[in-house]
């Protein structure tokens, strides 16, 4: 590459797109010879039921305290695999490129995404690159697809929530969101807030260890928080969530800048917390195996689905009162992920 910016040119077709190919994306991301690179790529036979997801990442800024928009589009597919009980087997990555970009922000960018992939445990294997004129995008956004394999005899989803199970998390909410938002608006905070992006597939292996049938709801509570990840699940169980407030963990950094910003952690986006709804006598083994993964140390159940309803979500305040939690409206935190 004889340029440090990214040029139209590059999203030609031409010269300079086997360049930007050959020479940055291609190598960092996956390594796959030339002799391998066709219009799709070849699967080995996979026996059982898949799981397939997409999404597509537009964080503003694109670096931020604890990572970046690399690692986050490929932590974010992995978990979304993950939340299905799936064991991840290979993701697609798709670039939009913005002329100007510095060259050596997209190869920090796309060292980021191979390293995500690798301590994950998972395959980029296919992918597509555009370039847009300047001002026509924001740097780059990345939009992923992933594949994952589903062991037999797994059954997770946001509406097998029973009554009497209980509500696990696996560590403090709220980082990725606020992290974001004072790296895009330079605030300066006296504590250190660092987003919690992280793959999650291995905690889950070990739950479904713990577990198995018993754990009935998995959730990474991206956009919208807490709140409304669970008013989904109760709405898609038909059940009542009751939630302790004293018992969701946060912070002290982030209840701070809420108090700051008027906002409710609550509803702030997570990048690397799950929730797990599951059977009552088996949640304290769903507990000491969180606790003993790096991703869950500080897990912790914050309540438990109390009846068989319309879908409420319940708070339990510290001094004994019940207020309902309605699903965030509009966008607390915009471009966070």
């Amino acid at each position: 590459m004889n340029s440090a910016l990214i040029l139209l040119g590059h999203g030609s077709g031409g010269k300079l797109s086997h360049q930007l190919l050959d020479d940055i994306i291609i190598p960092a991301l996956s390594g796959i010879a030339p002799e391998e690179q066709n219009d799709a790529a070849v699967l080995p036979a996979i026996d059982g039921e898949l799981a397939f997801t997409t999404d597509t990442y537009v964080v503003d800024p694109i670096f931020f305290p604890g990572g970046n928009i690399g690692d986050l589009a490929i932590n974010g597919t992995v978990n979304d695999l993950a939340m299905a009980g799936a064991v991840p087997v290979a993701i697609s990555v798709g670039l939009i490129l913005e002329e100007g970009l510095p060259v050596a922000d997209l190869q920090q960018v796309l060292a980021s995404m191979r390293q995500a992939a690798d301590t994950a445990g998972v395959r980029i294997v296919t992918g597509d690159t555009k370039v847009v004129p300047r001002g026509k995008g924001d740097k780059i956004f990345i939009n992923t697809a992933g594949i994952g394999r589903i062991p037999a005899g797994r059954k997770i989803s946001g509406s097998a929530a029973r009554p009497d199970d209980k509500v696990l998390i696996n560590g403090p909410v709220g980082d990725h969101g606020m992290a974001v938002m004072a790296s895009r608006e330079g605030l300066e905070l006296t504590a250190d807030i660092r987003s919690d992006s992280t793959a999650l597939n291995g905690l889950v292996e070990d739950l479904f260890t713990a577990c198995g049938d018993k754990l009935h709801v998995l959730r990474d509570p991206t956009r919208g928080g807490v709140a409304t990840t669970l008013r989904e699940i109760a709405g898609q169980s038909g059940v009542d969530i009751t939630l302790e407030e004293q018992a969701i963990p946060l912070s002290e950094g982030v209840r701070g800048a809420c108090a700051i910003l008027g906002l409710d952690p609550l509803f702030v986006a997570n990048e690397g917390k799950l929730l797990a709804l599951v059977a009552p006598e088996a949640a304290e083994d769903a507990l000491a195996a969180m606790r003993r993964h790096p991703a869950g140390r500080q897990a912790t159940i914050i309540g438990e689905v109390t009846a068989a309803s319309n879908g409420r979500v319940l708070m339990r305040t510290g001094i004994g009162g019940l207020r309902a939690i309605e699903m965030l409206s509009g966008e607390q935190l915009p471009r966070i992920c």
